[in-house]
């Protein structure tokens, strides 16, 4: 203890006495390695307190009035003009007390880190465990509920989606050759494409209208159906809904209402990110489908869409048609109905 050094070479004058009955003793008191050492007249030792055990008592007459801890009954009384050994007894005392472990802060301190960890948990481990959870265990016929939930409010905005008996069959070709479990034509709202939950894939009217071929809307209609390949839907609703919608959704089976309009009118105001070529092409060839009309559509220079191009997975080859060329034109006039 560094503050011994200083008080090593003090001594005082004292009374002491033994036991609450005991006579009081003329005393030396000097300062010790750790210890208060109580040396009678002829400079024998007594006794030595631990300064990490004296407590100090009330004043008594004027007396400054000390005693081991957990013992009032012996005592060690200073005259108040012993100022310098009354301060050092209490210096030493203080710094012993701040050395000491405090289990009632330690206490604390580890509730508090508890507490921080626990939140930290609620914040960053229990959201995603949620979802992973709900994603793991929702049936796929609640995940089309609550993508039918989603239309119902898309059509809102986009307006009714477009029908017509003569082009059923191309959008259940459209379906089949792009792997989604069915297509829907929207006549606004939805900016290309949009997937979702339950395997409906939204494409906007402009893209079977306003192009010859249907191999643009099929490789619109494929790399949405990429992108909820590796992001589902789902997934991406209740990471924006929340922890309270996952919980709901687990509990009740349904997507609270305020949930769904929210994530409604984030989709349809949101771009879609662009897909890295390499994750695109290879659902081009699996679908055995030209890539090069997609990517003519999203940059008609090319510039921007040039690897789409040049790695054409059906280039110089002859490829099935998507549909027959009754059913495209069908389709192209599916919203006029």
């Amino acid at each position: 203890m560094t503050a011994l050094s200083k008080y090593e070479r003090l001594e005082a004058t004292g009374l002491w006495r033994s036991a609450p009955n005991g006579q009081r003793r003329e005393v030396f008191v000097s300062i010790g390695d750790a210890t208060l050492v109580i040396s009678d007249i002829n400079n024998r030792a007594v006794t030595h307190w631990s300064l990490a055990a004296i407590e100090r008592a009330a004043d008594v007459d004027g007396r400054i009035v000390f005693h081991p801890d957990g013992d009032p009954g012996e005592t060690l009384e200073f005259a108040a003009s012993e100022t310098e050994m009354i301060e050092a007894i209490d210096t030493l005392r203080q710094a012993v007390a701040r050395a000491r472990p405090h289990p009632g802060r330690l206490r604390w301190m580890g509730a508090a880190v508890s507490a921080l960890a626990v939140g930290a948990l609620a914040v960053l481990w229990l959201p995603g465990a949620l979802v992973d959870h709900a994603m793991r265990v929702v049936p796929p016929v609640k995940e089309a509920e609550i993508g039918a939930a989603l239309l119902v409010r898309i059509e809102r905005v986009s307006g009714a989606r477009c029908r017509s008996v003569q082009a059923r069959d191309a959008l259940t070709a459209l379906a089949r050759r792009t792997g989604a479990a069915r297509i829907v034509i929207v006549p606004g709202g939805v900016r290309e494409a949009l997937a979702l939950p339950g395997g409906t894939i939204l494409l906007n009217r402009a893209l079977v209208e306003d192009y010859e071929e249907p191999d643009v809307a099929a490789g619109y209609a494929l790399v949405e159906q990429a992108r909820s390949v590796a992001v589902p839907p789902l997934r991406t609703l209740l990471e924006h809904a929340g922890v309270r919608a996952s919980v709901t959704l687990l509990t009740t089976g349904a997507v609270p209402p305020k949930a769904l309009d929210d994530f409604t009118t984030a989709q349809l105001s949101r771009f879609a990110s662009t897909l890295p070529a390499e994750e695109v092409l290879p659902a081009f060839a699996d679908a055995a489908l030209r890539s090069t009309p997609y990517a003519r559509a999203r940059d008609i220079s090319g510039e921007q869409t040039l690897e789409l191009i040049e790695a054409d997975p059906m280039a110089g080859q002859v490829s099935d048609p998507v549909m027959p060329d009754r059913d495209w034109l069908q389709l192209q006039s599916i919203c006029e109905s």
